[in-house]
């Protein structure tokens, strides 16, 4: 598929590798996008990649309800590389899956997943992805006019 000049489309495995990298630098952060109500919404969430899925932790309420009742969710993280002046951004469309049986929970706990929020997220879900797509991307100066 052609793309903007400066821009190009990223596979599956560039897109989990840049993710891992993300979270290894500092903590992965990304959105997980829901629809409540035939309303959508997005949520900042701390993530890990784990054999070709998102997990996060997250508590009881609206969050996790939508995640996990819904058909399907998208998942977006992205970053920046200043020495390379590009940044990339990768999205994910899936289904959550909150992992409630205690082989998956003992496994999630294992997990590198730090959330920044200090309230308790006793709640652990899996984006199982069904598309993934990702575009790495050149990073113009500014053009705006100056005054």
């Amino acid at each position: 598929m052609a793309t903007p000049e400066g821009m190009r489309e990223l596979t599956d495995s560039e897109c989990w590798e840049l993710m891992r990298a993300n979270e290894q630098q500092g903590g992965g952060v990304g959105r997980i996008a829901v629809a409540i109500m035939n309303q959508p919404d997005i949520f900042p969430v701390n993530y890990v990649v784990d054999h070709g899925s998102v997990i996060f932790r997250t508590a009881e309420g609206t969050k996790l309800a939508a995640a996990v009742l819904g058909t399907s969710v998208a998942f977006e993280a992205d970053g920046y590389e200043p020495e390379a002046g590009e940044a990339w951004s990768v999205v994910i469309r899936g289904r959550a899956v909150e992992l409630e049986q205690v082989h998956g929970r003992f496994d999630a706990a294992d997990l590198p997943l730090f959330p920044w929020h200090a309230s308790p997220k006793n709640r652990v879900v899996r984006i199982e992805p069904e598309i993934i797509t990702g575009r790495r991307f050149v990073v113009v100066e500014d053009r705006r006019p100056v005054d």
